[in-house]
């Protein structure tokens, strides 16, 4: 993996639900902002409005991160890769730095998509092939499947749910995680604790929770539409979380509060 690569990686821009003038309008803000790593995938139908954002900035396609993922409707060997370069031509890129594979088959069979993945790469359609929303068993199972390192599983990783299970699951394969839901679709900002750190900082709460995913060591995917929003999503480097405010957020996990689960995606797995 290059530098260039893990540095950008570490703040990702995610387009869910974003299409059109919308999702244009916040990619440029968020170009603005500081942004080069750009999440979509094609359970989203947003790939060809991406491409085309992404184009209108006129940011050199050797500056930009690409992340695609590939639908499960799409795993069959069949179906595949000719997803995969359907993905780029509505990109308008030749390859992704990262493609993924969205959710585990409903069979609970990863094999199959994991080597086709291995496959893309091999094709030269990805720099870097990765997962999505794999369990810890699953994270163990690919390391034994396949011998292509895994840049990430992308997981919803947020402080009012507990996901040791899974970073312990990481350093035991040295598939890294890296986030989405990261304030828990506004949940997180119910509780006070966030904003009362943010004070002792002069940062939002917002940025609280971000900072602590990354003290967790997990890039962050984050998303709006509101220019001052997108800028303090990205301006969250300049300073570190003390040990206290890591365990006061850390004994948030317990909440135990999950936006995705079964009744929103039917792929979604047996939760560790």
């Amino acid at each position: 993996m290059s530098i260039y690569f893990e540095k950008t990686y570490q703040r990702s821009f995610g387009t869910f639900p974003l299409k059109g003038e919308e999702l244009s309008t916040a990619v440029s803000h968020a170009i603005d902002a500081g942004y080069r790593s750009f999440d979509t995938a094609q359970m989203y139908r947003n790939e060809a409005h991406v491409g085309v954002a992404l184009a209108a900035t006129g940011v050199s396609r050797d500056e930009l991160c690409i992340t695609t993922k590939v639908h499960p409707d799409n795993f069959g060997k069949a179906r595949f890769i000719a997803s995969v370069e359907r993905s780029l031509k509505d990109l308008k890129v030749e390859r992704v730095d990262a493609l993924l594979v969205h959710w585990p088959p409903l069979d609970g069979n990863i094999a199959p998509s994991l080597k086709l993945l291995v496959e893309a790469k091999n094709r030269g359609l990805t720099d870097h092939i990765g997962v999505s929303n794999y369990t810890s068993k699953m994270m163990r199972e690919a390391r034994s499947i396949i011998d292509e390192p895994l840049i990430t599983n992308q997981v919803e990783f947020q402080p009012l749910l507990n996901q040791d299970i899974l970073l312990d699951a990481a350093v035991e394969t040295g598939i890294p995680l890296s986030s989405y839901c990261s304030v828990a679709r506004g949940e997180v900002f119910k509780y006070p604790l966030f904003a009362e750190i943010g004070a002792l900082y002069g940062k939002s709460a917002a940025q609280i929770v971000l900072r602590w995913i990354l003290q967790k060591g997990v890039p962050i995917n984050t998303m709006s539409v509101k220019p001052e929003n997108i800028r303090a999503n990205f301006d969250v480097m300049d300073f570190t979380l003390s040990n206290i405010h890591m365990a006061q957020i850390d004994a948030m996990t317990s909440t135990g509060f999950r936006v995705v689960g079964k009744n929103l995606v039917p792929w979604a797995p047996d939760w560790d």
